[in-house]
């Protein structure tokens, strides 16, 4: 790790209350990575895999320890400017799209521009329609998701979690529901843009398929992490 590294997380713990007493879900975790690299994380399911994505992601404060991206840590900030860091740099792909339904594929992609405390540009506009080119939707602009398939789906939700151009990616079991060969392309799409954009990206993910195609793996255990 370098002064530099893009992001750092030191020593994160998370542990919730709980009727029976304090539980405990993440131990001393970390994790560094630097702009253009990318990680995989496997593990069995409440193994800490998605708290830890919810703390490196600013949705949920680590009991103990530091998230930092490049030198902010977002968990010092309000709740107004945390959001905004959110918005601005971290984009979020999960297993369930969680697209709009009364949206369109275009609308449901500029989602995160309407809370951007800029607002929502024609530069944003443009934006879209070139991503929604990018992941092969650019035919389906005014489509609702339910006239999608599966992987379109999810080809919209990256479309979406990139519009901001964020720093960091976060991927939560993104072709978990996908048959195997939506599966291949939204994996093979997920890594090309993430390349082309050199973002910092971490998938969890139950798939060995998936996992096989990063250099950088990593298993979770009963909320350790380590190098697999």
């Amino acid at each position: 790790m370098t002064p530099s590294t893009t992001l750092v997380v030191s020593r994160v713990a998370k542990s919730y209350s709980s009727p029976r007493g304090e539980l405990s879900v993440l131990h001393d975790v970390s994790l560094s990575l630097d702009r253009g690299e990318s990680a995989v994380i496997m593990g069995p399911s409440g193994s800490g895999k998605s708290t830890l994505l919810h703390v490196v992601g600013a949705l949920d404060p680590p009991t103990t320890g530091t998230v930092t991206l490049e030198g902010e840590d977002p968990y010092t900030l309000g709740e107004r400017a945390q959001a905004a860091f959110r918005n601005r740099r971290i984009g979020f792909v999960f297993q369930d799209h969680a697209l709009l339904p009364q949206c369109s594929v275009l609308e449901n992609v500029l989602v995160p521009t309407l809370v951007a405390p800029d607002g929502r540009t024609a530069d944003d506009v443009a934006r879209a329609r070139e991503l929604l080119r990018a992941v092969g939707l650019d035919d389906r602009l005014d489509h609702r998701p339910g006239e999608l398939s599966g992987g379109e789906k999810q080809r919209a939700a990256i479309a979406r979690a990139l519009i901001r151009d964020p720093l960091l990616l976060l991927c939560d079991e993104p072709t978990g529901n996908l048959d195997s060969v939506s599966a291949d392309m939204v994996a093979t799409l997920l890594i090309d843009l993430h390349k082309s954009r050199a973002t910092v990206l971490i998938v969890v993910t139950h798939s060995d398929a998936l996992a096989g195609r990063f250099a950088m793996q990593f298993a979770m255990s009963g909320g350790t992490l380590h190098r697999r």
